[in-house]
């Protein structure tokens, strides 16, 4: 891409985006046109490029982004003081089918080295974990994690204890969400060994949960149930060696790409994350489907006013009425608690020159390239189809990561242009939107996006996609090398 002080990024949009922090007076062109800025324009907002009357579509992607709450003279900055939504509540759709062609290709490897579990599933780590039942034992699974790691350390490639507060004191949906997530997190091949810790008398006991998790395999999954022995350390150290023994064996061999999920997630976005990263993210997914290979996209609500072009991209009719419901049923959630579809972004993304929740959508779906969609998974579901798929999960950042990996994400590209240390249960790739945050934050980025602004697309895919390949082969992110991990499940309920 050319290096522009400016940027309109589509033919029918009435708004640019500053790449550089821009002053009152100076003069912009475009091809023939030139503005004068009437107020400055700090890096990564909009200004008008001609006038809009107050009513009238702000368009930017080549959609609107909202509406002029007044007249908006040409030269002047376009932001939250002079823009508002024009989302509401649940609306009827129509599916008008748009399949793009043409797309995914360019350098995608034809394996990885992972790990081949006994069920015939794949992992890209060799970890030992621990998951509580209940919140009450975090403490001790945290115990058991640190001793494991001074002593069984060699056996697999890390360990890690998933601590969280639920699993008592809910009913219905919302400890079935908790056991759900619970129970895919057990199930997910990154672990060579589980060990599931229970207290006794939770909801959410070991006899209950077996019955949502479903069969294992005994060597690899244990359970303890701590008030039925007399030292739950020594008990759960005993179990956890008979785990790493297990573990020890597994090596890595070669993989067909074909079998790597993504998760595609971003949080702390900016004025660029829907020109670099994001499109960047999807280039990578379209080229991993056309290898045969499955992503996964999450963040309901940062979908609204832009979940039309993901319904039209739907295989089916079915999988259309399904995303109608995805996304119907998540506005019923935030009416039910009173609150507006809209209320996003957040004072970080206004920050960053996003004005409007349209215009954070618009960029965020840009994750899922321009490939069909292929399944919905409501919250907790496991992907079974290979391509797009649409994960139901809010746009929090570690809830939305925990669904991620829940649906069998092997690791999560994660976009951010403010910046984040987080990383979930999985391998958590941080992508800056913008070159400032990849040089002043080198420990949380793993890849810099914002080279895309002064470097060739492709090329710059071609360098996520070797690093996506290295990390799911065994090379460490940022999240792993400062050990930071966690897990967050949605809730949805009353706490008895």
């Amino acid at each position: 891409m050319e290096n522009k002080p400016v940027l309109v990024i589509h033919a029918n949009d009435n708004v640019a985006v500053a790449i550089d922090t821009l002053t009152f007076g100076s003069v912009q062109s475009f091809g023939s046109s030139t503005v004068e800025l009437l107020t400055d324009i700090p890096k990564g907002h909009k200004f008008a490029i001609r006038a809009i009357k107050a009513g009238e579509d702000v368009i930017k992607y080549g959609a609107p982004i909202g509406k002029a709450s007044q007249d908006i003279s040409c030269g002047s900055h376009v932001h939250v003081h002079n823009i508002s939504t024009k989302l509401s509540g649940k609306l009827a759709y129509t599916y008008n089918p748009e399949f793009h062609s043409g797309y995914g290709e360019g350098f995608m490897p034809k394996t990885f080295k992972g790990y081949r579990r006994k069920d015939g599933s794949v992992g890209i780590r060799n970890d030992i974990w621990i998951i509580p039942t209940v919140g009450c034992v975090n403490r001790v699974a945290e115990r058991l994690a640190r001793t494991a790691k001074s002593e069984l350390a060699d056996a697999c490639d890390g360990i890690h204890v998933w601590t969280h507060p639920y699993g008592c004191s809910q009913m219905g949906d919302d400890q079935l969400h908790t056991q759900t997530i619970l129970a895919a997190l057990v199930r997910h091949p990154n672990a060579g060994g589980v060990l599931v810790l229970g207290l006794g008398c939770e909801n959410n006991h070991i006899k209950s949960f077996r019955e949502i998790l479903g069969d294992t395999d005994p060597d690899r999954v244990k359970f303890l149930e701590s008030q039925g022995v007399s030292d739950e350390q020594e008990a759960g150290m005993s179990l956890l060696r008979e785990i790493a023994a297990y573990t020890k064996v597994s090596k890595r061999e070669p993989i067909p790409v074909s079998e790597l999920i993504v998760g595609l997630k971003c949080g702390g976005s900016d004025g660029f994350s829907g020109i670099t990263a994001n499109p960047l993210t999807g280039v990578f997914s379209d080229r991993l489907i056309l290898a045969g290979g499955t992503s996964i996209l999450t963040e309901v609500p940062e979908m609204f006013g832009a979940e039309t072009f993901l319904m039209n991209r739907c295989i089916n009719t079915s999988i259309f009425d399904e995303t109608v419901t995805l996304i119907n049923d998540f506005k019923d959630y935030y009416i039910r608690h009173n609150q507006v579809v809209y209320e996003n972004p957040s004072p970080g993304n206004k920050d960053g020159g996003i004005s409007t929740l349209e215009e954070k959508s618009l960029g965020c779906i840009q994750k899922g390239g321009n490939s069909q969609v292929v399944d919905i998974l409501f919250y907790g579901a496991h992907v079974t189809k290979k391509g797009l798929n649409i994960a139901e999960g809010p746009g929090n950042d570690i809830v939305a990561v925990t669904t991620l990996a829940a649906a069998g994400a092997h690791l999560i590209l994660f976009t951010t242009g403010r910046g984040t240390p987080l990383g979930g249960p999985v391998p958590t790739v941080k992508i800056a939107t913008n070159n400032e945050l990849a040089a002043n934050k080198p420990h949380w980025i793993d890849f810099n996006a914002g080279r895309i602004l002064s470097e060739d697309m492709s090329l710059v895919a071609d360098e996520l996609v070797q690093l996506v390949c290295d990390v799911a082969s065994g090379k460490q992110t940022r999240n792993e090398e400062n050990d930071f991990s966690e897990i967050a499940i949605f809730k949805d309920g009353v706490t008895l």
